[in-house]
């Protein structure tokens, strides 16, 4: 029965992303109609392709970090003013909040707005995320119309990437900060051009709500900058906008120092440094593994490499990707990633899938220098200083590789294949709506499939949280678990508690230690299996995190991949149980 569903389930995926791919392709190039009209069908065409998209993941469940921006959102709603006022055991001992997130409050704060008119349901809080999805969407069409003369191709490719799909099916703040990001930049843009001095002020406080959403969108203020000197080639009145968002940020670091003793945004750089310290892993791999995240995340660059490249270019790559491949399965070209490759069960099937999205790594940076050979301009500059920038930073500045980190430079890239498209000048319609079909249905049932697996290995957290309930509902002392993620969300929806390891345990409490999770410590001293175990098949075929298939969307420390195709094991939950006492010791310590 679970087979027939998932069948049917990528069945309706695939239904639904092809017809949404023949409407797209039937905008690429307006007609004669009037250009108001033909703005607005293609707007709304997109919010239908993002409706039909993220619509069949409304409920699912609490993932990852979604817990963090849901409890700071309730809090919120209580005390406005003092958002990160409360505590919580996240590591190993309860801590205040302030000193575990390292993300701002900008977007807990729409979330408490959510919640507060719509309830604080999985599906009450996706529904209302929807809405910085679609502006993402529409914001990259709007953007687009100044490159290529294909927006709503591009607007389509951002959508169907599996970075875009999964992020948008969760409740934190990445897709909220691409969204302010990507009209940021068209207020900018427009700004410099027509003089306009509200949509330089509109753009200067889109780039504060952005770093007040998430810290990367400070970066923002240089890659505007670099931008307007090319354009302008001297200072203006324009640069005294691009001091406002730094003054706001100075502000938010004095208001939260003055809180929590800390200023927030020093205490996450300082957090990056340290992680990229103690981890030491090495700039090469790094780099190697950034470009697999890059090549899956915006997996439409491989989708469309027929149109991108030439016949020999396409068997150079090939032939590269095979002899990394077989490095990589050989150990002649080491990954030291966090977690060593030698916890990985399946190497050789790992390997071979790095080296396929390695190459949808190359392919991005190939994509800049195609486009810059037909004449570096302005319009080159910043989308090749936004990709770089977010790869650099990703690999190279955050405190690990993932997806998440990624994510930015989704629409920049998605613009450089449609500008691509553009200058491959097919001039056959039949053949251009044909092939762009293909690669769009492809790239958009990979990216369901991805989410597909997340939304799985999510909602087996929540399964499992409820199956403990139920076996433990008798039990007359209290019921323990480690792990974090959504898992943890849904322990303390029943009052589970946290493992807090500066608090000790006591005689016939119970354990419950999932298998893939994070901030996992073992069984302390005394406690013994129960006989009781949970185990939920997943059945997807691909996953966003496990170590065995070298995948780990969210952290590079889980494997190099940003998703893995392969057997994915079931998800596994063990139940201990504290020993009685015998002369005041646990038996199993005597």
């Amino acid at each position: 029965m679970r087979g027939i569903d998932s069948f049917l389930y990528l069945h309706g995926a695939s239904h639904r992303v092809c017809n949404s791919t023949r409407l797209a392709i039937t905008n690429l190039s307006p007609k004669a109609a009037p250009k108001g009209r033909t703005d607005l069908h293609s707007s709304v065409l997109s919010i239908l392709c993002v409706l039909a998209c993220l619509l069949p993941f409304s409920n699912k469940a609490f993932h990852i970090d979604d817990p963090l921006f849901v409890w700071t959102g309730q809090h919120i709603a209580k005390h406005p003013f003092d958002p990160y006022g409360f505590r919580i055991v996240w590591y190993d001992t309860e801590m205040p909040m302030s000193e575990i997130t390292k993300n701002p409050p900008l977007a807990s704060y729409y979330g408490a707005l959510v919640g507060g008119l719509g309830g604080w349901s999985e599906r009450a809080l996706h529904l209302g995320f929807l809405l910085p999805a679609i502006g993402v969407v529409l914001g990259t069409q709007r953007l687009a119309r100044r490159f290529t003369k294909y927006p709503v191709l591009a607007a389509v490719i951002t959508l169907l990437t599996p970075g875009f799909l999964v992020s948008s099916s969760s409740v934190m703040c990445d897709t909220m900060m691409l969204a302010l990001w990507v009209f940021a930049v068209i207020y900018w843009l427009e700004g410099l051009d027509s003089g306009k001095q509200i949509y330089l002020l509109a753009c200067a406080l889109l780039i504060a709500a952005c770093a007040l959403t998430k810290y990367f969108g400070a970066a923002l203020i240089p890659l505007l900058l670099a931008y307007s000197l090319f354009k302008k080639r001297r200072f203006g009145i324009w640069v005294c906008y691009l001091f406002v968002p730094v003054v706001i940020l100075l502000g938010y670091q004095y208001v939260t120092h003055a809180l929590y003793g800390r200023g927030l945004l020093s205490d996450a750089a300082q957090f990056a440094n340290l992680h990229n310290h103690v981890q030491g892993v090495s700039i090469k791999s790094k780099a190697l593994i950034g470009l697999a995240f890059a090549g899956g995340c915006v997996f439409p660059v491989i989708a469309f490499g027929s149109f991108l490249w030439s016949r020999r270019q396409i068997m150079a790559a090939l032939i590269f990707s095979s002899a990394v491949g077989l490095a990589l399965a050989m150990r002649w070209l080491p990954i030291r990633a966090p977690a060593a490759s030698a916890a990985y069960t399946h190497w050789h099937l790992v390997s071979g899938e790095m080296a396929f999205y390695i190459i949808g790594g190359i392919s991005i940076f190939g994509l800049i220098v195609a486009d810059g050979r037909r004449g570096p301009d302005c319009d080159w500059g910043v989308l090749s200083l936004w990709i770089v920038g977010t790869f650099l930073f990703a690999c190279f500045v955050n405190w690990t590789i993932n997806v998440r980190s990624i994510l930015p430079m989704i629409p920049a890239v998605a613009i450089l294949i449609a500008r691509r498209l553009e200058a491959a000048n097919i001039t056959c319609r039949r053949q251009l709506f044909t092939r762009t079909a293909i690669a769009l249905l492809v790239s958009g049932i990979l990216s369901m499939w991805v989410a597909w697996g997340d939304a799985a290995l999510a909602n087996s957290g929540r399964t499992a949280a409820r199956l403990v309930q139920y076996k433990t509902r008798n039990a007359p002392t209290p019921v323990y678990f480690e792990g974090h993620w959504g898992f943890q969300y849904y322990m303390e929806e029943f009052h589970a508690l946290p493992v807090d390891l500066s608090k000790a345990f006591h005689a016939g409490d119970i354990l419950v230690i999932p298998e893939n999770n994070a901030n996992i410590f073992g069984p302390p001293s005394g406690f013994t299996p129960s006989g009781t175990a949970i185990e939920i098949k997943l059945n997807s075929h691909l996953t966003t995190m496990s170590p065995p298939l070298g995948a780990g969307f969210y952290a590079s420390a889980w494997g190099p991949l940003p998703f893995a195709v392969g057997s994915v094991e079931p998800d596994r939950y063990r139940l201990y149980e504290l020993a009685p006492l015998e002369n005041g010791l646990p038996a199993a310590a005597k």
